[in-house]
């Protein structure tokens, strides 16, 4: 049973930094994309960035140069350090598991990021 937990989220000032976790159990990493996705007040859940094997494959543009994805695979443990934050970034983050050739997979509960101006 896939079981994905994430934290980190909190309320911060424009300009600031913010690294969350998403803590997975019932995932291989080698075998799983990893994502996160977020999901602002009034708007569709929308991926941020994505990974496979603890390597990123693909950022939105909107995060290019200022979010980074990685992964602990040793642990079970996906990170998004987001730096630069701005008020357009505040949303409710999950953390997504999908299998590379069965797409099965499960979402976390999400933690909500803040980014006052």
């Amino acid at each position: 049973q896939i079981r994905l937990v994430e934290s980190g989220g909190g309320l911060v000032e424009s300009g600031d930094s913010l690294t969350l976790s998403c803590a997975a159990s019932g995932v291989a990493f080698h075998v799983y994309v990893m994502s996160w996705y977020r999901q602002a007040p009034g708007n569709q859940r929308e991926l941020v960035a994505k990974s496979f094997n603890g390597n990123p494959t693909k950022y939105t543009d909107s995060v290019k140069g200022r979010f980074t994805i990685s992964a602990d695979t040793a642990k079970n443990m996906l990170f998004l350090q987001m730096n630069n934050l701005k008020p357009e970034d505040t949303a409710v983050y999950y953390c997504n598991a999908q299998h590379f050739l069965t797409e099965a997979g499960g979402w976390g509960q999400g933690t909500q990021v803040t980014v006052s101006p």
